[in-house]
């Protein structure tokens, strides 16, 4: 039987839009430390409010590099990627380069990915790269996910939430079946209610990101409640 606290433990909250207030980023933290997810994902320039916030909390804080089309220059990402950890992220989540992927320049882009993942981990932070799949096709994104491997990456993410699509079953399970155990696996677009949790858990993903949290866990606590929080099937 799974718990309220398996299913927030996979949950990286997102305070990502470009709109939001300083007031809107600290509710989320506010929500993040009531609920005790995995981590809350923040823009560069809010990392601080995030660690002030989150003090004390057992709550990651995590941001983007290169977000959200995956398009700086390796040293801008590198420099990016040391500036947040220094500010107090522990985790990033990278995008690729997207162009650089469909134009099958697969060196630059496992160079780009190594850069920024040897950079994190000399300073002890995770690195998740992003995909983007709405613009790959399967085999682009089975090519992305090995390179990510050779790189050293920590997980493979399907998504900023900003392309025209985001986590799919089917890329899931791709992503899963395609790297090996040493790589975890991140859904991101379009996971707003539990059943669509449970679904990217049996696919396979470790971690989703979520705006809607509050919603997502509430009704877990019910089923838990009542005994009917269970695994599902794909």
């Amino acid at each position: 039987m799974l718990t309220v606290r398996d299913i927030a433990k996979m949950i990286d909250h997102s305070l990502l839009r470009p709109d939001m207030t300083m007031e809107e980023i600290r509710e989320g933290c506010r929500i993040a430390r009531e609920y005790d997810v995995a981590s809350v994902c923040v823009k560069p320039s809010e990392i601080g409010i995030c660690v002030k916030e989150l003090q004390g909390a057992a709550v990651l804080v995590t941001t983007v590099v290169g977000f959200p089309h995956g398009g700086a220059a390796t040293a801008v990402k590198v420099f990016e990627a040391v500036q947040a950890i220094r500010e107090g992220a522990v985790e990033l989540d990278m995008v690729l380069n997207i162009g650089r992927l469909v134009s099958r320049d697969f060196a630059y882009v496992e160079n780009d990915i190594r850069a920024v993942v040897d950079a994190a981990h000399a300073e002890g932070a995770a690195v998740k790269v992003i995909l983007e799949n709405a613009y790959l096709t399967d085999e682009l994104k089975e090519k992305a996910c090995r390179i990510c491997e050779r790189a050293g990456a920590d997980f493979v993410k399907t998504s900023t939430g900003y392309a025209g699509s985001g986590a799919t079953i089917a890329d899931l399970q791709l992503m899963r079946r395609t790297c090996g155990s040493k790589v975890k696996v991140k859904a991101a677009g379009g996971v707003r209610t539990l059943d669509q949790a449970l679904a990217v858990r049996a696919a396979g993903a470790v971690r989703f990101g979520a705006t809607a949290t509050r919603a997502i866990l509430d009704e877990a606590a019910l089923r838990e409640a009542a005994g009917t929080l269970e695994e599902t099937g794909c």
